[in-house]
């Protein structure tokens, strides 16, 4: 790769369950469902894994860390973003900024907002200034709007060390 700025997109949802932890960002929120998936099912991880491999043009988190394999079984994502994160400076590159959205009804997510950007930022080893979290509901509209999942949206700009 000889580009100086790489800018990759990444996005993830998952139903929410009962019997799980809600865990976003690396953050473990009090709620009376998580989300449901092979991992801990942190859907704002996820989406921040794959704008990374996208901007490294590797894939996705599937290609990466599969489902089908058990050693992933309810893992912490943190784990998946700090690998993803040395592939980045395996490559030659650091994280410049990162946006992100969480798309939820339920619960209300904006206290939780910067301990998600501090744990994002530290994982990737970046200042927490370079990074974004907002929260936004669809006013009821959808699946996600009836409060049977979160999504989020993740934009990457990677920029050579």
């Amino acid at each position: 790769m000889t580009s100086a700025h790489r800018i990759g997109t990444g996005f993830d949802v998952h139903c929410l369950v009962a019997g799980r932890a809600l865990v976003l960002g690396g953050v473990t929120i009090a709620y009376e469902r998580g989300l449901d998936g092979h991992s801990d099912g942190d859907c704002v991880i996820h989406a921040v894994c794959d704008a990374v491999l996208g901007a490294l043009a590797k894939g996705d988190m599937g290609r990466h860390f599969p489902s089908a394999d058990a050693a992933w079984k309810d893992a912490d994502s943190s784990l998946f973003l700090a690998a993803v994160a040395d592939m980045a400076v395996q490559a030659g590159y650091t994280v410049g900024n990162l946006d992100v959205t969480v798309v939820a009804e339920a619960p209300h997510l904006a206290p939780h907002v910067e301990g998600m950007r501090a744990n994002l930022a530290r994982t990737l080893r970046v200042d927490t200034a370079a990074v974004s979290v907002k929260v936004k509901s669809t006013d009821g509209l959808g699946a996600i709007g009836r409060g049977e999942g979160i999504a989020a949206h993740a934009v990457v700009l990677l920029q050579r060390d």
